[in-house]
């Protein structure tokens, strides 16, 4: 299990296309559900995204955007568009709103010069933080990229009616965010994550993938280095030079992130459950680290999130 994969795993589309239309100006289309990460791509024509804190960024066809929430966006035919802002978000599945009968949408008719699709991701628990702490708010994907087959798919599909439709939507909105976010990281100049680089590198790329996948193992330094078949100390070395801090640190960190996961979204499970699932052998332990950590012990973290849910 690669950093990137266990992290993306809270990130996953699950009937949520908001829809495909075609646009004729003016136009304002006004995203109100604030959804955690929004894409917007535009198959033909172009328009601008208006963040609601933010500068507006320019949207041509082939190109895409991945928008941050939980703040709203609009989605304009120019900057200072003349158009009355039309909210949309899941009320817009419904006929009345111009829906459609299988999917989340809506259809402004032919002839329009500017098509958009637009889909949006839920983000379950707090697996997923620290890669949506890595984004910007608004993160721009150019035409010409591993993408555009998976676009021209989604195209294609959002056009039709068909049994299973929902279902490949899902999974191609998922390749469509895989696709993005390695080619934003991966950018010429850009300042991708520690933990994307680091994955890459032979020796400490190893000891991630062997820390994520088993995370409740009892690590120390020395059998992690004996696993990724380094010395300890150049384990040590190269961990902390290219992820920024101590390999154990890195995995109290991780556990601790795992076990707010547990603690939001398996309400039956005692401190005690949690503390070994993520490899503390006794409660007392496990609820000192995850203080240290998180500043609350673990059941005020579970009360005060199940009151805010």
């Amino acid at each position: 299990m690669d950093v990137f994969s266990d992290l993306i795993r809270g990130v996953r589309s699950h009937g949520s296309l908001f829809g495909s239309t075609t646009l004729s100006p003016p136009w304002a289309l006004h995203f109100v559900d604030g959804a955690p990460l929004t894409l917007c791509a535009v198959l033909t024509g172009a328009g601008w995204i208006v963040p609601e804190d933010g500068p507006p960024e320019p949207l041509r066809a082939g190109e895409s955007v991945i928008v941050r929430g939980p703040a709203t966006f609009t989605f304009v035919d120019e900057v200072g568009t003349s158009a009355e802002p039309l909210a949309c978000g899941e009320h817009c599945a419904t006929p009345e709103q111009g829906g459609t009968r299988h999917r989340l949408g809506w259809v402004d008719g032919p002839g329009g010069d500017t098509s958009l699709i637009v889909g949006a991701y839920p983000v379950r628990g707090e697996i997923a933080r620290p890669l949506l702490d890595a984004l910007p708010v608004v993160l721009r994907v150019d035409a010409g990229g591993a993408g555009d087959p998976v676009l021209e798919h989604l195209a294609a599909e959002a056009a039709v009616d068909a049994p299973g439709q929902q279902m490949v939507l899902d999974r191609l909105l998922d390749w469509m965010l895989v696709c993005s976010l390695r080619e934003w990281f991966d950018r010429p100049g850009g300042e991708p994550p520690a933990w994307w680089a680091a994955q890459r590198d032979p020796v400490v790329g190893d000891a991630l993938r062997l820390l994520h996948a088993e995370p409740a193992a009892p690590w120390t330094v020395g059998s992690l280095a004996a696993r990724a078949g380094v010395s300890r100390s150049t384990l040590a070395k190269r961990f902390a030079e290219l992820v920024g801090e101590p390999p154990l640190t890195y995995l109290t960190r991780w556990r601790m992130t795992l076990a707010a996961d547990l603690l939001t979204g398996k309400e039956s499970a005692t401190i005690s459950d949690i503390a070994r699932t993520v490899g503390y052998s006794d409660a007392f332990g496990f609820s000192a680290a995850f203080k240290r950590v998180r500043g609350v012990n673990p059941s005020e973290f579970r009360r005060d999130s199940l009151q805010r849910s």
